[in-house]
Formats: C-alpha cells, structure tokens, sequence
C-alpha cells in the first residue's frame, strides 16, 4: 500500500553503488541538455529565459517521484510550450507580469486536472485525441514552432497578427528589409555545431557545446550592444514624429481600456438590476470602444514598424555620447562608428529622455539567481474559467506526449507502466512546479531518450537532473548573461525538427483512408487557425467523433457464404455465390439505439430483394452489447420476417446479449431452438428444411461455388 502512495520507495530494491553512479550520470547529462532547451522553450511560451530553469526544477523532481517510468525525464517541451503561448496571448502581453502571473495559474490548473484524472482512474480519457489527429496537429505544431523563431535567428522585430502566417509574412518583409548578420551567423554556427557534433558523437551534449562556444563568441565579440539616448540625440525629423504620434495612440489606448473597464463593471450592475435598456446602451458603448481601439492598434501597429525599420548610424561624441542620423545621412565631417542602430520599441509608452537603442544582437541578459520562492500561484476565477478548455488540451496533449514515450521506453526496459500513476506523477510536478513559479511542464522524448542512452536505472537520476538546476540558479546564472538569443532560437528549431513525422499521415491513410484525411485536415487547420491551436484540435476530435457516430450508426452487415477453404466469408468482398433461400447475415457491432433501425433496413432490403428465401440466420458473434433500442429492433424484425412466412435464427449470441434476450422476455418469442451456438450447427439444423421443395442444384453453404 505504501509503495503505491510513495512509488519511489520501489526504486531502492536491490540498489546498490553502481545503479547510484549510473543514475548521477545520466542526470547530469540530462541537465546539460535542459538548461539550455528549457531556456529556449520558456521564450518559446512567451516567458522570460529563466522560467524555463524553474519550470525545470521541481517538476522534474516530482514527477519523477510519484510516476511510474523510471526513466521518463519531464520538463518544459516544445508543443506545451507553444499551446500555453496560445492559451495565454488574449489576455496578456507576453513576458508581462500578469501574462507570467497567468502561466503559472495554467500549470496549477494543468496540475490539478491531470491529478485529478489520475486518482479517478480516467487515464482513457486521452483517447479522445486520437492518433491521426495528434499526429496531423503535432506536425503542423513542429512548423509553427520552427517559424515562430525565424525573427530571433534574423534579428527582426515584428507585431504579431492575427493568423501565424500573417505574422510570418511580416518576419519575411522585415528580414528583407533589414537583417542583423551576426546574430544570423550566431544561429548558423548553433545549428552547425549541433548538426555536426550529433554525426560525430551523439553521446556530446552538442547543445552544450553549442551554448558554450556562441556565449564565449558573443562575449568576447561584443554582440551585444545596447545604449540609452534621448529622442534629442536622433537627428532624424521623422523619428521624432512618429515617436510622439505613437506615445498619444498608446495613451489613447490606455484611456479606451479603463472605459472598457469600467463599463464592464457596469454590465454586471446592469444584469444583477435586471435592466434591459441599461444593458443594451452599454454594449453600444462596448461595441463603440472596440471599434476604436481596432483602429487605434492598427495606428499603433503602423507607427511602431515605422519606428523599427528606421535605420540608422551613430556618431560619437567628445563626451563618449552617441547621435543618431539616418543611416546614409551622416553629415560631412563626421564619421560613423560602423554600427546599425534601432530603437527598441514594445507595447508600451517610449521615455524620449530614455530610448533603448540596439547596435548589436540581442542576448538572453541579467538572469536573476537563486531559488523562486515556493508560494501559492494568485487564484483569479475568472481568469480560471477562461483557461478552463486551455488548461483540459494541454493537460490531455502533455500526458500523450509522456505516456508514449514512457511506453516507448518501458518496451525496452520491461518495467511495468501505470498509466494513472504516471497522471498522477505529472499532475502533481506541474501542482508544485507551479508553486515554484513554473508554467506547465511534461515528458520531453529527446531529453528522455538522452536519459535512457545514458544508463539511468530509476528515478534518482530525475533527482540528480533537479539539483543540477538548482547549482545553474544558484551559482552559474551570471554566464547566460551573453547567450545570443538566436541561439535559442537555433535550439528550439533543431529540437522539433524531429517532431516532423509526413510518414505519419501515409500511415494513417493505409490503415483507413478517412483516419489519413482527419490527420491531414487537422494538420492544415492547426495551421490556418495558429495562433488559435485549440480549434485545430478541436477541428480534429469533432471529425473523428462524427467518423465514429457515423460507423456506429451503419456497421457492417455482411451476407455469408463458403470458400473454396471451407471458411465462412463475405460473398460480396470475396465474390461468393449465395444460398438461394437462407441468407447467414452477420452485424459487425453493438446493436443499440443508434444503429438498430440500420439493421431492421438491412434484414428488409433481403426480404424484398429475393422471393426465394425462407430463413435468414443473423450472426451475432459481432453483437457484444445490446440495448433496449436494439432489442426492440429485433423483436420487430423477428414479428416481420416470420409474418410473411419466413423463419429466423440467431448464431454466435454471447453471455451478455443473450442475458438481454433472457430478461425481456425475447428468448421465448424467438425460440431457444432457433439460437444456435455456432454458424454451421445453424446451417445445418435449418438448410434441410429452408431446401424443402426448393430448386437449387447446389447449396453453396455446403459446397464450394464461386463465381465466374
């Protein structure tokens, strides 16, 4: 009992010094894997750097502790990553307080629905993403996330908009317009040296090797170059008007949201009054101030890009300060310092006396040390109920994602794998995780796959990995300062890569030609509606429900004849020649209220269609359940066939069906001597009297006949 509540107390049978040095070993592999990718994919979720080391501290710990695999290393992950980006962007500006304030809500709410799923046994629920539709969202997911990247790797600013591919669009129109080199040859020499290291020796944690060696280039190349100006010190007329044009838009648009605010308070004064004047003038209001604030974004949108794109060259100054001319403008006698200068421009007001300006590559930066504090995450219920469908996928995909790769590995190691217990496991990493000031976490497969390459034997060497962290936070964050940022942009790209499965969607197809056309439209819808990942899983899951309704509404119902083996087969799909007066017909499925008319229009169609026939036999191997609906169908049925002097037979009825038959009565209308316990006692206690006077030369339920 107290190994099923503790699971970790299994690991210390039989251990012993060598399991122990295996363990720290693999570990400290792992972690030289993490901290970089776990960087990478916090901005990948739209969060500062650093949160990916807290997102790898606790619940890689603790799920590990309460799991069932022993080699599972959990963590932060690509997709999880980006749907909680997805989750989060319409309520907050990513990197914001509040946005990283709501990242660690979804890893509480994410906890407690997988914790939850866990202890009730509901492990199952996960088939509701089926195959097809994981693989056609995690394909599309994988270029969507390799996209996301390509402004770090150009050294570009964009707005996102709408839909992905607009945003994409955008990078594409800004890197031709302008392209940081350095940092584009950072990503490159990333990518090389992983690509290369990965060839040579995959046992060297290339992305290590790649973090290290574009850091100490970064540092010693000076990539990053960053000064304060005021607006005084930009000689370029044109900077300083869209620079005053965009701070009164922003103010604009901070005014328009308290309105916003307040009228919302005043929508729920008006609904609680139960006043529907009120309520209609407020929701002009509403829809007034949503009109206006789309126009004042788009303002925002144009002046911001005006303000990025504005190149420009320094000049320094006898006092070590810099002006800023257009680029090409400099003025005669005046040299430039060969650099390209921008601002730096967000979401928010520009300080004129304090305008960030870029000169060089954009790095991760100060990396605060030590340990989060462990405290509760801020509960906000309507925040809560917003993220409520958000929080049910991610925890669904992320459990996937980590009970494949647990059951992929547990193939190899022969361990016995709990599915509820891994729930349990994961639920409670990403419970406390969030206390420690992490976003949702799962199961990483290349991290987990390094894991059992490297020799690890239980769960200690998650323990090891955590500690790891914890010397990174304490003690070494200080040299992540440099790390080009298109660095981890090269990172995350090379990690999805292996996420891009197109076999996957051939697989699919050629197992059932509809499951390949679900994974194919949710590939594209994921797509199309990215940002909005949600709807393409949604798009994928209501077709694959639609398929089942529609397969359970018309099951197959096959007419039997013999083969040349003596095996009972379909005669349609095997070309068979029939009986002329018993029809053997067998129902593939479960007879209830959904399909039961399909099957009274079955037994129909062969009452019309042959005058010869005088006994149909219904194989009811396939029927493993029957409801009320299916069995009044059959007592209908039964009414019909023998009303215009035919008989029936059943065959093959198991325990539970024939329980139903036994409870309502139906058993003693049908016949206990019209249910026989195979086909070919059927065939044999009804073909004499069903060929009674009959003018059929050869039987072909008892003789081979095929057609020509």
């Amino acid at each position: 009992m107290l190994s099923r509540i503790f699971p970790f107390i299994g690991w210390f049978k039989g251990y012993n010094m060598a399991a122990f040095r295996a363990d720290a070993i693999a570990g400290l592999t792992v972690a030289l894997v993490l901290i970089p990718q776990s960087m990478a994919y916090a901005q990948l979720a739209g969060m500062p750097a650093y949160y990916g080391l807290y997102a790898s501290f606790l619940p890689p710990l603790v799920a590990a502790l309460f799991g069932s695999s022993r080699q599972l290393a959990t963590g932060p992950v690509a997709v999880v990553s980006l749907m909680t980006a997805a989750s989060l962007e319409p309520l907050a500006t990513a990197g914001s307080e509040g946005y990283i304030a709501y990242a660690i809500l979804l890893a509480l709410m994410v906890g407690i629905f997988q914790f939850l799923l866990g202890v009730l046994k509901l492990g199952l629920v996960v088939n509701f993403l089926s195959h097809p539709v994981v693989n056609g969202f995690t394909n599309a997911a994988a270029i969507i996330i390799a996209s996301s990247q390509f402004s770090k790797m150009f050294g570009v600013y964009v707005d996102g908009a709408e839909h992905h591919y607009e945003t994409i669009m955008r990078v594409v129109q800004s890197a031709i317009h302008y392209t940081h080199w350095p940092t584009l040859g950072m990503g490159v020499l990333a990518f090389g040296i992983m690509v290369g290291l990965k060839r040579i020796n995959p046992k060297i944690p290339n992305v290590l090797v790649a973090v290290v060696v574009t850091t100490a280039l970064s540092w010693g190349l000076g990539f990053n170059h960053d000064t304060k100006a005021s607006v005084e010190a930009i000689r370029v007329p044109a900077v300083h008007e869209a620079l005053i044009g965009f701070n009164a838009t922003v103010d604009a648009m901070d005014a328009l949201a308290l309105e916003r605010t307040a009228l919302g308070k005043q929508m729920e004064e008006a609904k609680e009054s139960g006043n529907p004047l009120a309520i209609l003038d407020i929701q002009h209001g509403q829809n007034v101030i949503g009109v206006k604030m789309a126009a004042l974004k788009e303002k925002a949108h144009e002046l911001r890009t005006e303000l990025r794109e504005t190149l420009m060259s320094g000049v320094e100054q006898p006092d070590g300060g810099l002006l800023f001319f257009a680029q090409g403008a400099v003025p005669d006698g005046m040299s430039a310092d060969g650099r390209t200068w921008r601002i730096k421009v967000g979401n928010t007001k520009l300080d004129a006396a304090s305008l960030k300006m870029m000169g060089g590559g954009a790095v991760v930066g100060t990396v605060p040390s030590g340990i989060p504090a462990i405290t509760l995450p801020s509960l906000d219920l309507k925040i809560m109920l917003h993220l409520i469908p958000f929080a049910a996928i991610i925890s669904l995909l992320g459990f996937m994602e980590a009970i494949s790769i647990a059951k992929a590995m547990a193939a190899k190691t022969g361990q016995r794998l709990d599915p509820n217990q891994e729930l349990i496991g994961q639920g409670l990493g990403n419970i406390l995780g969030a206390c420690g000031k992490s976003y949702p976490a799962s199961g990483s497969f290349s991290r987990s796959a390094v894991n059992l390459q490297a020799g690890a034997v239980t769960g200690m060497s998650s323990v090891f990995t955590s500690l790891m962290v914890v010397i990174a936070l304490l003690f070494f964050t200080p040299l992540l300062y440099h790390l080009p940022q298109a660095v981890l942009a090269a990172v995350i790209m090379m990690a999805v890569i292996g996420l891009i499965n197109a076999s996957g969607f051939i697989h699919a197809w050629k197992a059932q030609w509809y499951d390949g056309a679900i994974s194919i439209l949710s590939f594209i819808c994921t797509l199309a509606f990215a940002p909005h990942l949600d709807k393409g899983i949604m798009v994928g899951v209501v077709l694959s429900l639609l398929v089942f309704l529609y397969k359970s509404m018309r099951p197959r119902v096959a007419n039997l004849s013999r083969t040349e083996d003596k095996s009972l087969r379909d005669a349609t799909a095997f070309g068979l020649k029939e009986c002329q007066h018993i029809s053997l017909v067998r129902f593939d499925g479960p007879l209830f209220f959904a399909n039961a008319s399909f099957l009274e229009d079955q037994i129909t169609e062969r009452l019309m269609g042959s005058d010869k026939l005088r006994h149909i036999i219904i194989v009811a191997n396939g029927i493993n359940d029957m409801d009320a609906s299916g069995e009044e169908a059959l007592s209908l049925i039964v009414d019909r066939v023998r009303s215009r002097g035919l008989d029936i037979s059943l065959c093959g009825v198991n325990e539970a069906v024939m329980a139903v038959l036994e409870r309502t009565h139906l058993l003693e209308k049908i016949g206990r001597d019209h249910v026989y316990a195979t086909m070919e006692t059927a065939i044999c206690a009804t073909h004499e009297s069903a060929h009674r006077d009959g003018d059929e030369d050869s039987c072909p339920l008892t003789t081979v006949c095929r057609l020509a």
